[in-house]
C-alpha cells in the first residue's frame, strides 16, 4: 500500500484504512467499484471501533475474574431460570433503571453470574463498574478522608450499572453504612445496581447498625428490582469433595474466602 495513504490514515485515526490489504484483495477479486471499496472500508472501520469500545468498557469495569454467562451451569440451580438471565443480559432493565439482586447461600455462583451479566452489558454498550461491598466502602471512606468524595460519587453516577458483590460478609459502622446508603439511594430510579448477597432481606439489619436505614435501603433497592433466587448446592463445596475423593486438592480459586474484618 502507498506509504502516503498509511500516513494520512494514521493522522486521521483510521487504522482500518492503514491496514487495507485485505480490502484491496477483495476489491480486485470481486471487481468492486470505488464506491463499494469505500463502503467496505468504512463498514470495517466502524465495526472495529465498536469492538474496541466494548473491550474498553470491559477493562474499565474491573472484573476480578474472566467469567462469562456461557460458562455458567444453570442446571445446578433449580430456582434460577436461565431464560430470565439471558433476557436481563439484553440490557432493557438498565434502560428502565431497574436493579438485579441475587440472593443465595455461599458457593452457588453469584459472583460468576454477576460478572457474566456485567460483561454482557458491556458488550451491549453500557458502562459497568464492579466492586465487592468491602472495596466500595473503603473507596468511599478514603475519598471522604481526602476530600474527594463528591468527585468519586460523580464518577460512579455516570456508570450505568454498579455491581456490588458480597454484601454479606461484613458489618458496617454507622458512618460507613451511611456512605453506602447515600450512594445507593442516589441511584434509585436513575441508574441500575446489581447486588449479590447471602442474606435474605429480613437479615440485612445484621449488616447495618441502624434498622431503619437497613429497611429504607431494602425498600429503595427492591422497588424496581429483579430478584434472583440462587439458593442451591455449593459449587465450591462440591468441587472440594470431588477433589478429596480423587485424592487431590481443589483449584486455589475455589477455596472459600475468609470473611473480611468488620468496617
Amino acid at each position: 500500500m502507498n506509504e502516503t495513504v498509511r500516513l494520512y490514515a494514521k493522522q486521521l485515526g483510521l487504522p482500518t484504512f492503514a491496514r487495507a490489504e485485505e480490502a484491496i484483495r477483495l476489491a480486485q477479486q470481486n471487481a468492486w467499484g470505488y464506491e463499494e471499496f469505500l463502503l467496505y472500508l468504512l463498514r470495517t472501520e466502524l465495526a472495529q471501533r465498536k469492538e474496541n469500545s466494548r473491550q474498553r468498557q470491559i477493562r474499565l469495569a474491573r472484573f476480578p475474574l474472566p467469567k462469562t454467562l456461557d460458562t455458567f451451569d444453570f442446571k445446578r440451580l433449580e430456582h434460577l431460570e436461565e431464560a430470565v438471565v439471558w433476557q436481563l443480559a439484553k440490557g432493557e432493565f438498565v434502560k428502565r433503571h431497574e436493579n438485579v439482586i441475587m440472593i443465595g447461600n455461599p458457593g452457588t455462583g453469584k459472583t460468576h453470574l454477576a460478572i457474566g451479566l456485567g460483561r454482557r452489558l458491556c458488550l451491549e454498550g453500557f458502562k459497568v463498574r464492579f466492586f465487592t461491598a468491602a472495596q466500595l466502602v473503603m473507596e468511599l471512606v478514603e475519598a471522604e478522608e481526602f476530600r474527594r468524595l463528591s468527585r468519586l460519587e460523580a464518577q460512579l453516577a455516570k456508570v450505568d450499572v454498579l455491581i456490588v458483590d458480597e454484601l454479606s460478609y461484613m458489618t458496617f459502622s454507622k458512618p460507613h453504612a451511611e456512605l453506602l446508603f447515600h450512594l445507593l439511594s442516589a441511584r434509585n430510579e436513575r441508574r441500575s445496581v446489581i447486588i449479590t448477597t447471602n442474606l435474605e432481606f429480613s437479615r440485612w439489619g445484621e449488616l447495618f447498625p441502624d434498622a431503619m436505614l437497613a429497611g429504607a435501603l431494602v425498600d429503595r433497592l427492591t422497588h424496581r428490582s429483579h430478584i434472583l433466587n440462587m439458593n442451591g448446592e455449593s459449587y465450591r463445596l462440591a468441587t472440594r469433595l470431588q477433589a478429596l475423593e480423587a485424592g487431590g486438592f481443589p483449584p486455589s480459586e475455589e477455596v472459600i474466602p475468609t470473611p473480611p474484618p468488620s468496617c
